[in-house]
């Protein structure tokens, strides 16, 4: 039988439930057995796809076109876990599927409430999950203990146990210790009353994930266990980690996490494999070199709106024993102070996607920099519709050349609506979405970073390159190097006379994993490792 992991958080939000779980799925894979991992989200959006990133943070796009919540770049960084639509469901999805099922007649006439409808329906989308082929299931649940909206989802996994037996069940809460410096100690109080409010719902915490900022000490672990009901060997201190967030499991190892949860479900477990983790966290914490890239972005302020791209660039620094030190610039700040003044004596230039016309100029002149001053760059989505924009106006000098998305009047729309969008008139879910496949040129910058032909990696976007101006763009120099499997459309450009030039429709941050880099991500480190190494060597 399918065994039961639910992650639950208390005392304030952000803990890190995400990286936990993700952590927690990677130790147990890494001891041999099969997981599958799940987010249950209660906000009331059918999905994140129409949130601000100043809400949610960067909307993680699954190959099936599932717009899901951020932590699911963390469960496909750490595991092997295979990710869909049933792996993030939120309470829009879960009232949405039980209205349908009302409006059908399937509840025959009853009258239709929260208990049980609504939690059958959130216990469906967990149990889900279970398959001979699954020993673990991991079920992490967003929010804090004591909000209202995640009620429903407590009461269900409340009620799993007694389904599936409380033997197949484990229940992991993430809480909080904070330091008072005033006071100079640690308070226990907070996660007190958080476990107290998880036992008043029904819900006993099996192990207990403390988050501090400096080790707690025996007297405070003993307090925690005695008054949360916890085994002394089953509260685990996780402490604060500056370095890097891949330092996270060993942490957690160090405790004895994963042999407990073994013991605790009767797991069926081998011995934990984390040699090449090891080696990893060894070539983050001694880095050769040294490496710095600009992001120029309009939601530089929220450092969860561009979080993959963080991520990939970090792993494509580990992969060449170099620490990647992120410059993030704010577009409209370049726009207004010049590329010159916030762009000097970066070694690379990434320009991420985004929505709508704030910034564009900025991220324009950006492009405009790197591609003048040979400095190596990396466009991705809307990153890639600049590039094409900038080459239009500085190049072909289609002076007022633009995308429809912004200015629908425009002479030169080099970046257009794709054709199949002109009739969607719904936000939500409705762009072209998840893995599609492409075809690269042989004699191409892109084919010598993948080392094959043909590749498939993940869109979000609406609008395209415009197919009519192809041969203008390539005749003065930017090549189509990627295109769909019809040829129709572009999606990767690049200039073969700049040193490292390239821009994506697609989104690869959402491929790179600490232990296997994205191809196009190490390869645009390589570059601007290179750049660095030259402009020390004759002292710039």
């Amino acid at each position: 039988m399918t065994k039961h992991i639910f992650v639950t958080g208390g005392v304030v939000s952000s803990l890190g439930k995400g990286l936990t779980s993700a952590s927690v799925g990677m130790l147990l894979e890494q001891r041999g057995l099969r997981v599958r991992m799940q987010k249950l989200d209660p906000y009331i959006n059918v999905d994140p796809g129409t949130m601000s990133p100043y809400q949610h943070g960067e909307v993680y796009v699954l190959d099936d076109g599932s717009e899901t919540d951020l932590d699911l770049g963390h469960y496909e960084r750490f595991t092997h876990s295979p990710l869909g639509r049933e792996s993030n469901y939120t309470t829009g999805q879960i009232y949405l599927k039980v209205i349908e099922k009302e409006r059908r007649g399937e509840y025959l006439g009853k009258t239709v409430q929260v208990v049980p409808h609504i939690t059958n329906e959130i216990k469906n989308a967990i149990l889900g999950l279970a398959s001979p082929d699954v020993d673990v299931a991991i079920t992490e649940l967003g929010g804090t203990i004591g909000d209202i909206e995640g009620l429903p989802f407590l009461e269900a996994i409340r009620q799993i146990p007694l389904e599936v037996g409380k033997e197949n069940c484990l229940f992991i809460h993430l809480t909080l210790v904070p330091y008072l410096r005033a006071a100079r100690e640690m308070k226990t109080k907070p996660t007190q009353h958080s476990v107290g409010q998880l036992r008043e719902i029904g819900i006993q915490p099996d192990i207990l994930v403390v988050r501090c900022e400096r080790p707690m000490g025996q007297e405070n672990l003993e307090k925690i266990a005695m008054f949360c009901n916890v085994e002394k060997r089953a509260v685990i201190e996780e402490v604060d980690k500056t370095l890097s967030i891949y330092e996270v499991p060993q942490g957690l190892v160090e405790h004895g996490l994963d042999k407990l949860i073994v013991e605790k479900l009767g797991l069926a477990a081998g011995p934990l494999d984390m040699d090449e983790w090891w080696d990893m966290l060894r070539r983050i914490r001694n880095p050769e070199h040294e490496v710095t890239i600009a992001v120029v972005g309009k939601y530089i302020e929220h450092r969860d709106a561009y979080k993959s791209i963080y991520e990939s660039l970090d792993h494509a620094g580990f992969a060449h024993s170099s620490r990647v030190i992120v410059k993030r610039i704010e577009a409209e700040e370049l726009a207004d102070q010049g590329p010159e003044v916030l762009l000097g004596g970066v070694d690379g230039i990434l320009v991420p996607g985004g929505f709508g016309m704030r910034g564009i100029e900025g991220k324009i002149e950006a492009v405009r920099y790197a591609r003048q001053c040979e400095i190596p760059f990396f466009g991705i989505c809307l990153g890639m519709q600049c590039a094409v924009i900038e080459f239009a106006r500085n190049v072909l000098h289609f002076n007022d050349a633009n995308s429809s998305e912004f200015v629908d009047s425009t002479n030169h729309p080099v970046i257009c609506l794709l054709e199949d969008q002109k009739t969607v008139t719904d936000k939500g879910g409705t762009m072209r979405l998840g893995a599609q496949p492409c075809i690269l040129d042989e004699d191409s910058l892109a084919a010598w970073c993948y080392g094959e032909k043909e590749i498939s990696e993940r869109h979000r976007h609406r609008y395209e390159f415009n197919p009519e101006y192809k041969s203008q763009f390539e005749e003065a120099g930017m090549k189509i190097s990627g295109t769909s499997p019809n040829g129709t459309l572009a999606e990767i450009v690049e200039i073969p006379e700049h040193p490292w030039f390239l821009a994506a429709q697609f989104h690869p941050e959402f491929k790179s994993k600490p232990l296997a880099p994205h191809p196009l991500f190490r390869g645009f480190v390589e570059a601007a490792l290179k750049r660095h190494q030259s402009r020390v060597q004759v002292g710039l």
